[in-house]
């Protein structure tokens, strides 16, 4: 299922939250409405951390993170670290990382598997993406975005590095920042609050949310989605 949200009337709701299978970040300072959204489809499963780094609210921006551990900023805070360390599962290692580009968010794409990274991160966070989330790491040009004008080229190069269908598309009526726009997990998407219905199949139906035995219909959908970018 992927359910529409907003951030004090903000629908780039990827970059005032973090979600992974084991847990989900959200920035301070919201409103009840925009917390009840995650609460509500995400705490009877995982915990639903409400966070700031270093001092900001952007932490879709400045973190990354999957089921294995969280990397974030140097620029954290001691205080900010041990909230968050606290209330991830012990399953989950945190670490700083000292890197010029800071806003990891923006720059590293990862999900439990593999992480596409900016072509001029450091090699040392690249080990230290590595060992903390437990992934394969490869440097791309395209990262956070699946851009809706990338190349069938670019497309089928990132379909075969990450073994994954992969397709174009847009969130919140249109926006091309896909990972600004959305956030999503095995299980559930949480998107902008303009995200059409069309996009909201799409992301359904791509990533198989609510659906661990696609129908029929499903399978198909998104099977000439895939063929259509061919």
């Amino acid at each position: 299922m992927a359910v529409r949200a907003q951030f004090e009337g903000n629908n780039e709701i990827g970059v005032f939250s973090k979600l992974t299978n084991a847990y989900c970040l959200v920035a301070i300072g919201g409103s009840e409405n925009f917390y009840s959204v995650f609460e509500g489809e995400l705490s009877e499963t995982i915990p639903v951390v409400h966070a700031s780094l270093a001092g900001c609210r952007i932490i879709g921006r400045m973190c990354v993170g999957n089921r294995h551990g969280l990397l974030v900023p140097n620029s954290t805070t001691d205080q900010e670290l041990q909230h968050i360390r606290n209330s991830l599962p012990d399953s989950v290692s945190i670490r700083r990382v000292e890197e010029r580009l800071s806003a990891l968010g923006n720059v590293i794409a990862c999900n439990d598997y593999v992480a596409l990274v900016h072509p001029d991160l450091d090699r040392e966070t690249e080990e230290i993406i590595a060992d903390n989330l437990k992934v394969e790491v490869f440097r791309q040009t395209v990262a956070d975005n699946v851009h809706p004008k990338t190349t069938v080229e670019d497309q089928d190069e990132l379909s075969s590095l990450l073994q994954v269908p992969l397709v174009a598309g847009t969130v919140n009526r249109g926006s091309d920042v896909i990972a600004a726009g959305m956030v999503v997990n095995d299980w559930i998407a949480f998107c902008g609050l303009d995200t059409t219905s069309t996009e909201v199949a799409v992301i359904e139906n791509v990533f198989r949310i609510g659906d661990q035995q696609p129908s029929n219909i499903s399978t198909k959908m998104r099977q000439s989605l895939i063929d259509s970018m061919t």
